[in-house]
């Protein structure tokens, strides 16, 4: 705890504890948005290379539970199809990771507010891409480019990825399987890239191992009082909350 308490001061630690186990609850009771929950909530208060530190493990560990609870098998078929798709996904978020250090906090701020708020945005509206069959190989490059590239910067590539699935209209039945298997080897990504960029280190990662506590407790819960919800209109909730966060992080940048 002493070291965790070189990188923050407690109070802040204790905040960040709160924001992951908010995040754990709503992934448990609707099925996303801990990512972005972590980003908005602790970047208000917290250095965002320090954010983007911190939610390394847990989405590492929650993934990887949504794969198992998935199973392999939908897991294989899920690679078998979206291959293209995973592949540059990876290779992007390795690559992006690497430019994190070099970039200026007030810069960070932008990069993780706008696609918090034009994702949230864009979910909230229900809009969905339309692709025929002859462009899907140049969207699923596309797609994961841009997916990757936010991932490796900001941490989340759930939203496009969504998108994506919804484009190639992926029926919903197999749409956790495929998101399981994209957020989960993604998150492997995400690990090994910012071990090389040293963004999770001797430090951080104690604050991160820490962080994975409240979400998995969050997560729980949320399984188990999720039905008891309207499940859209606490959506829609989550990301109007979303919006406005996404909107703080970005003033923040744009005033310094």
């Amino acid at each position: 705890m002493t070291d965790i308490l070189s990188v923050l001061p407690l109070h802040l630690v204790v905040f960040a504890c709160l924001v992951t186990l908010l995040g754990g609850f709503v992934k448990g009771a609707v099925g996303f948005a801990m990512p972005l929950i972590m980003i908005s909530g602790m970047g208000i208060l917290i250095d965002p290379q320090l954010v983007v530190a911190g939610i390394i493990l847990p989405i590492l560990v929650s993934n990887g539970w949504q794969i198992a609870r998935s199973g392999l098998g939908p897991a294989r078929l899920a690679v078998a199809e979206h291959w293209r798709y995973l592949l540059i996904v990876c290779v992007m978020i390795l690559i992006s990771a690497q430019f994190l250090t070099v970039i200026s906090a007030d810069t960070m701020f932008v990069i993780l507010g706008v696609p918090v708020v034009a994702l949230c945005i864009v979910q909230l509206l229900g809009w969905k891409p339309v692709i025929g069959p002859r462009w899907r190989r140049p969207f699923e490059w596309g797609a994961g480019l841009a997916a990757g590239t936010l991932g490796g910067l900001a941490g989340t590539w759930g939203p496009p990825t969504v998108l994506y699935l919804l484009a190639l209209e992926t029926p919903r039945d197999r749409q956790m399987a495929v998101q399981g298997v994209i957020y989960g080897l993604g998150s492997v990504m995400l690990f090994l890239g910012h071990l090389q960029s040293g963004v999770l280190n001797g430090h951080t990662w104690q604050l991160s191992a820490l962080l994975v506590v409240p979400a998995m407790l969050g997560m729980v819960v949320g399984f188990r009082l999720g039905d008891r919800f309207d499940q859209a209109l606490f959506r829609k909730v989550t990301l109007i909350v979303l919006i406005v966060a996404g909107v703080n992080l970005v003033r923040r940048g744009l005033t310094g």
